[in-house]
């Protein structure tokens, strides 16, 4: 049996699903008309947290999936709570990402880290051309800078290593590399 997708109603009439849209892709192909949808009333941002579960649930999922899963469920609970939100609740935010991810703060935070990678690097990230922790530090770079790097990257045929990632970034943050 397949899992029921998510669906909630639009005001206008009709459904938007939420979660399931693989789901609903494999039956199209298979030519199968109908599937189980479980509809429920939900907020944009309670939306954006299901549909962000649902994707940190599935199998395979690549680090700048899991990344943009955990920014985009993490700024929702931020969003949530927005006009009485405290340092100490922005805090529990991270915190609560990071129960149900099944991981810890700081590992949710260097997943998060990778959505300010250039495109070019995030795939390279995904492909395990570039290492977690080297690429992380990479984030930490100017765009301009990660495009030089990348240049130079392609130009020797090779990545930085963790050390060569951290150096990287302790320069651009002393305004030492230049364009």
């Amino acid at each position: 049996t397949i899992t029921p997708a998510l669906a909630r109603p639009l005001p206008e009439g009709g459904y938007e699903l939420i979660s399931g849209h693989r789901r609903l892709a494999a039956c199209q192909v298979l030519g199968i008309e109908t599937m189980p949808v479980i509809i429920r009333e939900m907020t944009d941002d309670e939306a954006v947290i299901a549909m962000a579960d649902a994707n940190l649930q599935r199998e395979h999922i690549l680090p700048s999936e899991k990344a943009f899963a955990y920014k985009m469920k993490l700024d929702a609970i931020k969003h949530q709570g927005k006009a009485s939100m405290q340092v100490a609740e922005k805090l529990l935010s991270v915190e609560k990402v990071a129960d149900d991810a099944g991981e810890s703060k700081d590992q949710v935070r260097r997943y998060i880290r990778l959505t300010y990678l250039i495109p070019e690097l995030l795939s390279m990230v995904d492909e395990n051309k570039i290492a977690f922790n080297p690429a992380v530090e990479l984030s930490y770079l100017e765009s301009y800078e990660q495009r030089v790097l990348l240049d130079a990257m392609e130009l020797n045929d090779c990545t930085p290593s963790h050390a060569q990632a951290i150096r990287l970034k302790k320069l651009s943050q002393e305004g030492v590399l230049e364009n």
